[in-house]
């Protein structure tokens, strides 16, 4: 697991710095991906970046086996990207505070479609208005997490929501739709008890 690697033992960690070495330096070839430091990058891992499109890891920020990542996308410090998590910035970005955790399976996606009903889908263009995500954000397994919303900080959005509005800083969201179901403030710390109400 991708977290295990900043706890390697004295004899493990002189190999794994150098292949991690090796590897984030063939990913900064690419002009437009930077990765800062102390960061770990499993080698399933796609990072896509490209002119005007460029992919930014903050410090200390994971990336797991066979997680997508397709620029323009900014992580803050110590974020942690699971397996399997897909990011595309679209043409406005994402955006991703420090101290955010992703779960795996997770699908973060800011463009759309038109679904004008007189033409084709394929033919239509897309749009993209951005996606931030604030910091000390917890997205649990296989969110989803569409076009022109914000998170914000110490959010919790609970396994499987579809999360199609702004969620407040703090709130706990669940669902499809997402809705609020609880206060990480006064919620977090038991099963407290669950309020549902829509996310306006």
């Amino acid at each position: 697991m991708p977290w295990l690697y900043a706890r390697l033992k004295p004899e493990d960690r002189a190999w794994a710095h150098a292949w991690q070495a090796q590897l984030q330096a063939e990913l900064r070839a690419h002009e437009c991906v930077e990765i800062g430091e102390d960061c770990f990058i499993s080698p399933t891992a796609q990072i896509f970046g490209e002119p005007g499109r460029p992919v930014i890891l903050g410090d200390g920020t994971f990336v797991g086996a066979g997680a997508f990542v397709h620029g323009p996308v900014t992580t803050g410090a110590h974020v942690g990207i699971n397996p399997s998590v897909h990011i595309d910035g679209g043409a406005r970005g994402v955006q991703i505070g420090d101290e955010t955790r992703i779960a795996g399976g997770t699908r973060i996606y800011a463009w759309n479609h038109g679904i004008d009903p007189g033409s084709p889908v394929r033919r239509q263009r897309t749009i993209s208005h951005g996606i931030n995500i604030g910091r000390d954000v917890w997205i649990g397994a296989n969110v989803g997490i569409p076009d022109h919303v914000s998170i914000g900080d110490h959010a919790v959005l609970a396994m499987g929501a579809v999360v199609t509005r702004d969620v407040p800083e703090w709130c706990i969201v669940g669902g499809v739709p997402a809705c609020v179901i609880g206060d990480r403030r006064t919620d977090g710390r038991g099963p407290g008890r669950r309020r549902r109400r829509d996310l306006t």
